[in-house]
């Protein structure tokens, strides 16, 4: 079976910071200030969630919470017994423009008994979380990445991604295409190529592709493409080169193509980026 992550999180990876382990009691917010993500895992104890101040979730048993962007939310726990939190920050690669956290919803909740192969991950976690270790902090931050890589396994698995990338990926033979394009961007997919890699005809394979992504396979591509060259040009790497890494082949067609995809030119986007990198650094 291809590896449906491999390629996605080479490109676009996830780093965790865990903030919290231990008790919270009372009433507890977390803001959307710092344009982050956030996992937290409920070891025990009960918990309102709300967004908004409407509720999202009554937790009753361990489970994780699941805010692949931001998203502002409050925890209210019994004031004296509390509840165990285990809590990180995610920084997704490429923020808004990743494509793992555009094609998850903003809130997820799942018991930690539903997700299968969690077990050992959890335990592991947990007794690091309540204990104080030498490297603790270095060793909860990979434990929370790992255990990202489970959720989205899970996701895909159970076919709990109804539509999107994710759909696409949990689909039996669109999964081929997908991974075809995610792997060697660069070259020059035809529908043909794409309907030959998932096993289907071509009709087949557009329609299919369709109605389960929301997209044609050349916008897909597109978008994938555009995805990393933004990538590419926040390392500071030259517009030509960018434009063939990633399958165009002149930095005017990738400025076409970029424009079409953001509204903006590379270069417009560029100080767009810059500015909000910088009022980012004045706000910390």
């Amino acid at each position: 079976m291809v590896d449906r992550l491999d390629a996605l999180l080479a490109h676009f990876p996830v780093h965790a910071q865990v903030f919290q382990a231990g008790a919270l009691c009372g009433i507890n917010e977390l803001d959307d200030g710092e344009g982050l993500g956030h996992l937290h895992l409920i070891r025990n104890g009960a918990v309102e969630v709300l967004h908004g101040g409407i509720t999202a979730a009554r937790i009753s048993q361990p489970s994780l919470l699941f805010y692949p962007g931001p998203l502002a939310h409050r925890f209210v726990t019994d004031p004296e017994q509390g509840a165990d939190f285990v809590c990180a920050r995610l920084r997704f690669e490429g923020g808004r423009d990743n494509p793992v956290v555009s094609a998850l919803p903003p809130f997820l909740c799942l018991p930690l008994a539903t997700v299968e192969g969690m077990g050992e991950v959890l335990s592991l976690l947990f007794d690091e979380a309540f204990n104080r270790y030498c490297g603790r902090q270095a060793m909860l931050d990979r434990l929370f990445e790992v255990a990202l890589i489970k959720i989205l396994r899970h996701l895909m698995e159970q076919g709990q991604a109804q539509a999107g990338m994710l759909a696409g990926m949990s689909h039996p033979r669109l999964r081929f295409a997908l991974v075809a394009m995610h792997e060697t961007p660069q070259q020059d997919w035809s529908l043909e190529a794409l309907a030959a890699r998932a096993g289907m005809s071509r009709s087949v394979f557009a329609n299919t592709f369709r109605n389960t992504i929301g997209c044609t396979p050349g916008a897909y591509l597109q978008g994938w493409r555009i995805r990393l060259a933004q990538r590419l040009l926040r390392q500071g790497r030259a517009l030509k080169w960018v434009a063939d890494e990633v399958g165009y082949g002149s930095e005017a067609a990738l400025s076409r193509a970029f424009k079409a995809q953001t509204g903006l030119s590379p270069r417009a986007w560029g100080k767009r980026e810059a500015g909000e990198e910088r009022a980012g650094d004045s706000l910390r």
